[in-house]
């Protein structure tokens, strides 16, 4: 049976992969409609991937996960230290997708496809970085990780509590959840599927 930790992990990894990825079906919706998006829910959106998987996930990852990986093992030493800048420069790369979204705001049209754009990038980097991990380090940790470094990240990443992967929300961010699940499209959410979903789901 896999460590409680990784199972934390991939389940994460799945539910911000399919945020990413919702976000730019909506954009792409949007677009191909020539309506502007709804602001509020692609804001709730990147408040959410700022709150829980830069301020949570990348964390634990950095202060628990990879000091004991280093410790065990120094073949991983270059990769974790590649994981870290990424994670590190996590925040920054958001907070400049949120002016981009704000721009795209409050100009209208002008500002689309410079807010597209870096949201594609943001998509790709996030989606490479998190594959990167689930290829090389959370196999590795299976490898080389004692029973008292699992309990101890057991416990740990045990209270991550994301509700996109089936937790019930915490008091504060209850309504934030609430207000994404509503809005964001089908399948992530419970909002209508997008265009490009429903075109997606028949050719399949």
């Amino acid at each position: 049976m896999a460590p409680l930790t990784l199972t934390v992990l991939r389940d994460e990894h799945a539910a911000l992969a399919a945020m990413l990825r919702s976000v730019l079906l909506l954009l792409g919706d949007h677009r191909q409609r020539g309506t502007l998006p709804d602001f509020s829910v692609l804001r709730a959106m990147l408040f959410y991937v700022d709150e829980f998987p830069e301020k949570r996930h990348h964390r634990k990852e950095t202060e628990l996960l990879f000091p004991k990986l280093r410790a065990r093992t120094p073949l991983a030493r270059p990769l974790l230290d590649r994981l870290d800048q990424d994670h590190a420069s996590g925040e920054q790369r958001v907070r400049e997708l949120e002016h981009a979204l704000l721009g795209f705001e409050m100009m209208g049209e002008s500002r689309r496809d410079a807010f597209e754009q870096a949201m594609a990038r943001y998509v790709d980097f996030y989606l490479a970085h998190m594959a990167l991990e689930e290829r090389e380090v959370l196999p590795l940790a299976e490898r080389v990780l004692t029973a008292d470094d699992w309990r101890d990240l057991d416990e740990a990443f045990a209270a991550n509590q994301d509700p996109l992967t089936g937790h019930d929300a915490e008091g504060p961010y209850r309504a934030l959840f609430t207000r994404i699940v509503n809005l964001v499209p089908a399948p992530l959410g419970l909002g209508p599927a997008s265009t490009a979903a429903k075109a997606a789901a028949r050719r399949g």
